[in-house]
């Protein structure tokens, strides 16, 4: 049975073309999947699980779920966007939550998982923040915050992240090839499959001379695409078919 993969569609109120592609996804190729896996960044930003009454997430999440009732097996694993994600999340959706990165067999053999910003190891001031944000300590400060406050800090915080992105250059933000090379050595596979830096490619090297290929996600800002693994192999598809 094939298994699908996507991320980084930064669902949003003010994208409702997105999220209308995104519904006909889980109604197509989602739904005749064994596997969906979702690997980051399915929300522009998430606030906390207290937020699933929100109407906006609560129609994301039922979309989900009911991908799910129809037997789809459905895999989330958080991003830098979706990190404050917890059980309740996972309850709504009928799905399960994956570490970052998590090791998966699929029918033409296994890979490696991962939503990829670890990988981006040459911008030091996005690591720096990322470690002090994913610390337990800073997740039970935060959520223990009200709702309200913590979009309107997340919200300063996207704003000033998007200035940093116009000064910094292109390859700072791209994965470190250097840490893309450990993490194959570390894990001992041949094929990693990550989103983040919205640079779709299927990527081909030679680590200790084996050789291994690297898919690289897209993002949904402008049209929908997938990952499509089967017996017969893995490629990148377009949603909506033929819509290249």
């Amino acid at each position: 049975m094939a298994q699908i993969f996507i991320s980084d569609l930064h669902l949003a109120p003010s994208r409702p073309e997105i999220v209308r592609l995104f519904e006909s996804f889980l109604h197509g190729p989602a739904t005749e999947a064994e596997g969906l896996y979702i690997l980051g960044d399915l929300f522009e930003y998430w606030a906390g699980d207290d937020d699933l009454e929100d109407p906006f997430n609560r129609r994301v999440m039922q979309a989900i779920d009911t991908c799910a009732s129809r037997g789809t097996r459905i895999h989330f694993m958080r991003g830098n966007r979706d990190f404050l994600v917890g059980d309740a999340f996972a309850l709504a959706g009928n799905l399960t939550l994956l570490d970052d990165p998590m090791r998966a067999e699929l029918a033409d053999g296994p890979a490696l998982l991962s939503h990829g910003d670890q990988l981006c190891t040459d911008d030091r001031e996005y690591q720096a923040f990322r470690e002090r944000v994913r610390s337990k300590a800073w997740i039970t400060e935060f959520l223990g915050r009200p709702l309200d406050e913590r979009k309107a800090e997340i919200e300063a915080l996207r704003r000033r992240s998007e200035a940093e992105k116009r000064v910094k250059s292109m390859a700072i933000m791209d994965v470190s090839e250097r840490a893309v090379i450990e993490t194959f050595r570390h894990h001992g596979l041949t094929r990693l499959i990550h989103g983040h830096t919205h640079r779709p490619a299927h990527h081909r090297l030679v680590v200790d001379g084996v050789d291994c290929e690297r898919w690289v996600l897209a993002d949904w800002y402008d049209r929908g695409s997938y990952l499509l693994s089967d017996a017969s192999g893995t490629r990148s598809l377009p949603w909506p078919a033929g819509n290249a």
